[in-house]
């Protein structure tokens, strides 16, 4: 009897190949990466105000612009009625992670959906605030730049909660969840 190739018993090592699937598209990847360089640029490197942090925070609405767009028309995973989190969908996941039965998702978990909507929501706050700042109807006005402020520190300390969800997600499920970012494809 004949063996295959790459059978175990035909006494060539057998390798597993994974099938992979395409989860994230490039529109949803580059706004993801952009959003994060955008984010690091503006919080750590630029100055306050100066042209290059008001050009980034112009690219960032303007990512956003799109990424909105593409949430109605886009591909399935990148679609928001794809991953809207439901009160139930939220509940049965916090249910299924207390009681260690939590199921793999190739899109976006109910709690990572509340995470990316909420920095979403901050992010236009934000964009919007910083436009409104270079107004003449709100020069000097230190309430708006205090909240603009705030909204980019709240960004900071979720966009750091995300990374390390990612990471904690990655382990867990034993699948490189920043790689998925990077190449758009996840374990089938």
């Amino acid at each position: 009897m004949d063996q295959a190739p790459n059978s175990p018993k035909a006494g060539l090592p057998f390798k597993t190949v994974t099938p992979m699937v395409r989860v994230w598209d490039p529109v949803v990847r580059l706004f993801h990466w952009t959003v994060a360089i955008a984010c690091v640029l503006n919080l750590f490197i630029l100055e306050e105000g100066e042209y290059w942090h008001r050009m980034t925070g112009y690219t960032v609405a303007i990512a956003l612009c799109i990424r909105i767009v593409w949430g109605f028309a886009g591909t399935h995973y990148a679609r928001f009625s794809q991953f809207f989190p439901t009160r139930a969908k939220v509940a049965a996941q916090l249910r299924d992670i207390s009681r260690g039965t939590e199921r793999r998702m190739l899109g976006h978990t109910p709690l990572a959906s509340i995470m990316m909507l909420t920095l979403m929501a901050l992010l236009i706050g934000t964009c919007l605030t910083g436009w409104m700042t270079t107004l003449d109807a709100f020069f000097g006005d230190k309430w708006l730049k205090q909240l603009h402020g705030l909204m980019a520190n709240i960004i900071m300390i979720l966009a750091f909660a995300h990374a390390g969800a990612a990471l904690i997600e990655s382990w867990r499920h034993k699948e490189n969840l920043v790689w998925a970012m990077v190449t758009g494809r996840k374990r089938r």
